[in-house]
């Protein structure tokens, strides 16, 4: 499985880490060899929204080639819906098997398409403007509709990471990454995607 970390200027980096460090886990741990990823950007480096800087491995590259991409939310998501550019560049991998995204996050998803006739949440404090987008909003921490997951806001994004975890590899999988990281606070759930 190959992921496609979206990242941009502005963002929130706890969207961005709390669910890098637990899905990368799966790799680390030994849970799944193939996994792969790639911090994917419009250009070499972008800042988040108090200045850590990270450097983008590959600038704009072709979404479809990826299995899952992540979006992460914060202030920049703001201008990105306007950003012909971004959006055409999102839209690339519309035919990513999933579609994750944390905070604010799922509102560059819906500028994109991928809400279309999905349930999907978001940043409590912008659930208003995500209406727009879908066909409604969940004021809940975690939606999967298909193969759309979007989630609340910022911490959200380590229960996100574990969820995706569970979902890909199993309960046993995400007990012990969420052992690991010494995070009690993710509900263990069983889903299957049959």
């Amino acid at each position: 499985m190959k992921i496609a970390f979206i990242l941009f200027d502005r963002m929130t980096a706890l969207d961005f880490v709390g669910f890098y460090d637990a899905v990368t886990r799966l790799k680390t741990m030994g849970f799944n060899e193939e996994l792969s990823w790639t911090l994917c950007g419009m250009k070499d480096e972008i800042s988040d929204d108090r200045g850590i800087t990270v450097k983008i491995q590959e600038v704009a590259p072709d979404l479809s080639q990826y299995d899952l991409l992540f979006v992460p939310g914060g202030f920049g998501t703001r201008e990105l819906l306007h950003d012909s550019e971004f959006i055409e560049w999102l839209k690339t991998g519309s035919n990513a098997t999933y579609k994750v995204s944390v905070c604010t996050g799922s509102i560059l998803f819906g500028a994109a398409g991928f809400l279309d006739r999905k349930k999907a949440t978001t940043h409590p404090n912008e659930y208003d403007l995500l209406r727009s987008y879908c066909l409604e909003v969940i004021e809940d921490r975690i939606v999967k509709d298909g193969y759309v997951i979007t989630g609340g806001g910022v911490a959200t994004s380590v229960d996100l990471g574990l969820f995706i975890c569970e979902l890909l590899a199993g309960r046993e999988a995400v007990l012990r990454i969420q052992k690991q990281m010494d995070y009690p606070y993710y509900k263990v759930r069983q889903y299957n995607l049959d």
